[in-house]
């Protein structure tokens, strides 16, 4: 089997493009790998605490490898941080990445171009697919996600929190992608079929969160979010 690595959001497109790759048996993922925000240990976007994120990396069964960004680093310290990750990786005889995207090209190709300056591959096993059907593919094969992220742009803060399951696609406005696949909102998956247990947790507050632009910041980018907080076990 071909060495990969997947990058790790703790959100249900990568679950669920992890999934997707161990049916087809091609590749051996040795690692998750996750960046969080250093000033406050949780998931970059998504808000999850670092100990709930352990706790799903064990559950999975995948060592976790995690990359630390201060607040408000620019594009260009992002991209050296993992541009030492990726070579890292390379040093290891991992030449793959893996990635839950589904059809943002732009995206896909930035992506494509900074791991081959390293010389690695990227792989995108749900790629052009209905995100609709995706969703429902993963509820059905029983996988389960939180949302912990709402773009206050698309989605009310009562969104924050809920369940993706079938009356949660029913309820989405017309102009969110299922998937969220946008930016609309991000989840935590917490079971499924990867699991070998229910990851626990308990709901905290909701909090409405705004971010100014600044000078690495595009002035279309979204600036208000609603965050479900969600407290590990004490």
């Amino acid at each position: 089997m071909i060495p990969a690595f997947m990058n790790w959001s703790s959100g249900k497109d990568a679950c669920f493009a992890l999934w997707t790759l161990q049916q087809q048996g091609l590749y051996d993922v040795r690692y998750l790998f996750t960046t969080l925000n250093a000033g406050f240990n949780r998931v970059s976007m998504h808000g999850v605490r670092e100990a709930l994120l352990d706790e799903q990396a064990r559950q999975v069964n995948i060592p976790l490898k995690k990359a630390y960004l201060q607040e408000h680093a620019s594009m260009e310290d992002y991209n050296a941080m993992m541009q030492a990750q990726m070579a890292a990786m390379v040093q290891e005889g991992i030449q793959h990445a893996v990635f839950g995207d589904i059809f943002l090209d732009d995206l896909r190709l930035y992506r494509e171009a900074q791991l081959a300056r390293i010389g690695m591959q990227a792989v995108f096993p749900i790629w052009k697919q209905d995100s609709r059907q995706l969703v429902l593919q993963m509820i059905q094969a029983g996988f389960k996600a939180v949302v912990v992220c709402a773009n206050a742009r698309y989605l009310d803060s009562s969104f924050a929190g809920r369940l993706v399951d079938e009356q949660f696609l029913a309820d989405l406005p017309a102009d969110v992608d299922p998937c969220g696949e946008n930016g609309e909102f991000h989840t935590f998956v917490f079971d499924g079929p990867l699991f070998k247990a229910p990851v626990a947790f308990s709901p905290g507050e909701t909090v409405e969160r705004s971010y100014q632009p600044d000078g690495d910041t595009h002035p279309n980018w979204d600036s208000r979010f609603f965050f479900k907080e969600l407290l590990p076990p004490e």
